[in-house]
Order: structure tokens, then sequence, then C-alpha cells
């Protein structure tokens, strides 16, 4: 069992072989054994579903939830699904009093762009037609799950759709050409995720669009006429300008748009909500943004059959 602080887990993240080291089923094995090492919270249902003709977990709180949240896991688009992230997710459910969808959207390289925005748009026109309000959802993701969160909302943007009511960025990779300074600055503080990675998992997705292509980066896409939007990021990843970027892109296009760096925190700190004060508290951070922007609204659980889990 992991101990308890920032300095702990960083020993035990140090102690891991790297990314690069260990071949993606492997990792995605790895990474979906979460859902052994984490127990959890009381208060949480868990039901699998089909949303958008693809497999999808719904999480739900005691008495139903009063909004809805529309969850894109991180794993570069290579790894990561809803058993990665359950843990993490259902914290957030519990406090933010949220119904979560989480796609198992489609992976690279067996399913290139544009797979995971096609499912991520699904699985929000799921939600819709099962009588959600857009202005009662929030779209979200963590880190690679951040920069498809922002694809999908440029898409529903584009197309005319009505957008969510908030969207919320966790560690966001927004700039699939890895040129912001912080890959430099902040490579030596980051224990989870290395340039090199990113270009590689990058590449694997693309699918022959160009990397600066702002369903791909959308660090580069018109980022007016979004919803608010809350970033979190920690001061000691490499990806620290992704966040910082999309802030003042975002601000410049005359969207509401709060970034919060947390001092001493890695990548998608939130991940160790077991184990880390400053999980619980940035989740309860993004909980009352959703509590200000999605009102709340129906309570009564969505009938969907429960998993074990």
């Amino acid at each position: 069992m992991l101990a308890h602080g920032i300095e702990a887990i960083r020993k035990h993240l140090a102690g891991l072989p790297g990314m690069d080291d260990v071949d993606i089923p492997v990792l995605r094995k790895i990474y979906d054994a979460a859902e052994r090492a984490f127990d959890l919270p009381q208060g949480i249902t868990v039901s699998a579903v089909e949303c958008g003709g693809r497999p999808g977990e719904l999480l739900q709180p005691a008495g139903g939830g009063q909004r809805a949240i529309l969850y894109l896991h991180g794993g570069g688009y290579v790894l990561g699904s809803p058993k990665s992230h359950r843990h993490m997710i259902a914290a957030l459910a519990l406090a933010a009093d949220a119904v979560v969808l989480v796609p198992d959207y489609r992976l690279a390289p067996e399913a290139v762009f544009p797979a995971a925005l096609d499912d991520a748009v699904a699985a929000y026109e799921w939600l819709l037609e099962r009588g959600w309000r857009p202005d009662q959802i929030a779209m979200a993701g963590d880190s690679a799950g951040g920069g498809l969160c922002l694809a999908t909302l440029l898409h529903l943007k584009d197309q005319g759709a009505a957008l969510p009511a908030a969207a919320i960025c966790i560690s966001p990779w927004t700039d699939m050409t890895v040129s912001g300074a912080s890959h430099q600055s902040k490579a030596d503080v980051d224990p989870m995720v290395k340039s090199a990675s990113l270009r590689h998992y990058g590449e694997l997705y693309r699918g022959g669009r160009a990397l600066d292509d702002p369903a791909l980066s959308p660090l580069f896409g018109d980022l007016s006429g979004l919803p608010p939007l809350l970033i979190q990021v920690g001061s000691d990843e490499i990806l620290l300008d992704d966040a910082r970027e999309l802030h003042l892109r975002a601000k410049a296009a005359g969207t509401d748009s709060t970034l919060e760096v947390w001092q001493g925190m890695f990548h998608v700190w939130h991940w160790f909500g077991h184990y880390l004060d400053e999980a619980a508290a940035a989740t309860g951070k993004i909980a009352d943004f959703m509590r200000r922007h999605c009102p709340a609204g129906r309570a009564a659980p969505v009938n969907e059959e429960p998993v074990d889990v």
C-alpha cells in the first residue's frame, strides 16, 4: 500500500518502469489494474452501459445525482478505460452530486483519428437522449482526455449543437506538436509523463492529420464561444504550458477561463486521491465550479443495471 503524501508517491513512481520501457498491451493492463488497487468510495453505483455504440460506465451517487458529467479519460489516446479512472471519477461524482458517463472510446493504434472524437460526440448525444439538458451537463477530461474534451467542444460548436454548461480540463494535453517550453523546463521534475512518449502516441493517433490541426491540438483552434473552462495543472509537469497557453488563448477569445496551478503537483495528481490531500481539494474545486455553472436538476437515478466492481 502506498504511503500518504506527495513525496511518498514520487518515491513510488520513481521505482516503476518508464512508459517507454513497456509495450502498449502491458501498459494497458497496468493502467486498468487501478480498479483493484483503489477502493471505490461508499455511496456510488457503477452501471455498464452502451453509449453511442460503445461500451461505457455510468457512475451514480446515492439519490441519483443533480447534474451530469461526460468524462473522457486520459492515457495518450492509446491507454486507459473506465476501469483505470473509476476510483478518481467516483470521487468526482460524489463531490459534485453528479451522474458521470465514462465512454470506453476507441484507442490507437487500433483506431486512429477521428475514432475517439466520434465516440466522445456520440457519448454526449447519449446523455441528451436520456433527458439531460445541455445546461445540466459538464464535459471533463484529464491529459489526452482534456484535449479530447476541448476537441469535442470545438466540433460541437462547428456543428451548431448546443454546448454543455461547463468544461473541466485536468492537466490537459492540448498541443500534439509538443512545443511548450515546459517540456524542457519540467522534464526533470515530472514523474508521470515524458515528451518522447507523447510524440510517439500522437503519431499513433493522428491518422495522417497535421499535428497542429485543432481537432488534434485544440490549443490552435478558435476558442471563442466555448462554455466556462476550469483548467487545473500541476506546477511540476511538462504539460504546464499546454494549460497556461490554453487559458491565455481562451481568455483572448472571450471565453470565461479559470486556471489553477497547483504547486508541487505532477500530472493528474487527482488519480492518487486516496493518498493525497491535494487531490481531494482539487476535486472539491471542480465540484464547486460545477455547482456554479450547472443548476441542480434531475435527481432520480438513471435506470441502468449496476455491475459488481
